[in-house]
Parts: C-alpha cells; sequence; structure tokens
C-alpha cells in the first residue's frame, strides 16, 4: 500500500468483516483501476495483482462494477465525504479580501488532499462521469453540503464588486470545471509542468472570465 492511499488503507483496517483476500482484492483493484481506469481493467489482471485466482474476486464480487463500488462507495460514505467537508472548511470560514486569494487557497488546499489520497481519488476523477451511482453518492454526501457555503461566499465577492453579476450557480460551475481540469491534466494525466506559474495562468483566465 503506497503511502497515497491513506483513506483505503484506513478503511480496511476498520472493516473487520473483511477477509484478508477482501482486502488484497480491494487494495489490487484500487491500483489498477487508477492506473489503467475501470474500463480497460481486467478481473484476472485484479487477480494476479491480489495473488487469488479470478474465482476468488467472483465469490465476493458479482460483477467487477460491484467490486468498483466496493472500493469507492465506502470511502465516500465513511470517509472522503466528511473529510472533504471538515479540509473545505479550512478554506470556506476564512474571509479572504480578494476571490484570487480565495482561489489561491482552494487550489492548494485541494491539491493537499489529492495528494495525500492520489489512487483513489484518481479513480473518483476517471469514472465519476460514467457511473450514475458515483455521481448520486458525491452530490448526496459533498455536493449538497457544500453548495450553499460556496453560493454564500460567491454573492459576498460579488457585493464587492470583484465577481459579474451572474448567477452564483454559474460562478461555481465555471470555477469548478476549470479547477477540475487543472487537476485532471496533472494527476490524470501526469503533465509535468511549472506549478506555481500554472495555478497563477488558472487565476487570471477565471478572472478574467469572471470580472465585472
Amino acid at each position: 500500500m503506497t503511502e497515497q492511499n491513506h483513506l483505503l488503507e484506513e478503511m480496511l483496517q476498520e472493516d473487520e468483516k473483511l477477509t484478508d483476500k477482501q482486502r488484497q482484492i480491494l487494495i489490487a483493484a484500487t491500483e489498477m483501476f487508477a492506473e489503467k481506469g475501470f474500463a480497460a481493467t481486467s478481473t484476472n489482471e485484479i487477480a494476479k495483482k491480489a495473488g487469488v485466482a479470478e474465482g476468488t474476486i467472483f465469490r465476493h464480487y458479482k460483477t467487477k462494477k460491484d467490486l468498483l463500488l466496493s472500493v469507492v462507495s465506502p470511502l465516500m460514505v465513511k470517509m472522503i465525504g466528511p473529510i472533504i467537508i471538515k479540509d473545505l472548511n479550512k478554506v470556506l470560514d476564512k474571509d479572504f479580501d480578494h476571490y484570487e486569494e480565495f482561489l489561491w487557497a482552494m487550489i492548494k488546499n485541494r491539491q493537499e488532499f489529492l495528494e495525500k489520497n492520489l489512487k483513489v481519488i484518481q479513480i473518483f476523477l476517471q469514472e465519476i462521469p460514467f457511473h450514475e451511482e458515483l455521481r448520486q453518492q458525491f452530490i448526496e454526501h459533498v455536493g449538497k453540503k457544500v453548495l450553499n457555503r460556496y453560493i454564500q461566499i460567491i454573492e459576498h465577492y460579488q457585493i464587492k464588486g470583484q465577481i459579474a453579476k451572474m448567477p452564483p450557480t454559474t460562478v461555481i460551475r465555471l470555477t469548478a470545471s476549470t479547477l477540475l481540469g487543472f487537476f485532471a491534466t496533472k494527476y490524470v494525466f501526469n503533465v509535468k509542468w511549472n506549478e506555481e506559474a500554472e495555478i497563477e495562468q488558472t487565476i487570471k483566465f477565471l478572472m478574467k472570465g469572471l470580472a465585472p
């Protein structure tokens, strides 16, 4: 288990119902899904990496998708959701003078979280667009809980005249899609770049588009 799987390691250790073989399978599946993606990973490859027979996987998980959900769903409900909320509050609870400062703090905050739990988060980034169950879990355990806070923050900066008078949800969509692109490029496609320069350019791009 690498140091980039803190959440998964903690969850597996806490779940006493799991057998050692199930833990091996879940760890192997996480590594393979993160490396190759769900669609390109076969259960045979997972079995070889876990050191078990392929039939052992199907004794515990009916389909490959069941295996994916067994990795992701408990993490979302028990750990990722609450930890994302707690971690985000470190930024959301601060009063930054400018929206640019808020964005910079948000990027750094999310980047630190991603780098501690990279393998699991890679699966989320890769698979949420293709699996309705994962989308709904993310909305339920993260999206709904932070949306109102974000709206209040956007309205705050709009009142200060720093952001255009457009619906706050539009500002959130534009900001979130841009930041998701930044993180996907870095962590999914492993593009190497000048980190500080890319963050600065990303923020400039957003602020120009959101300018009043």
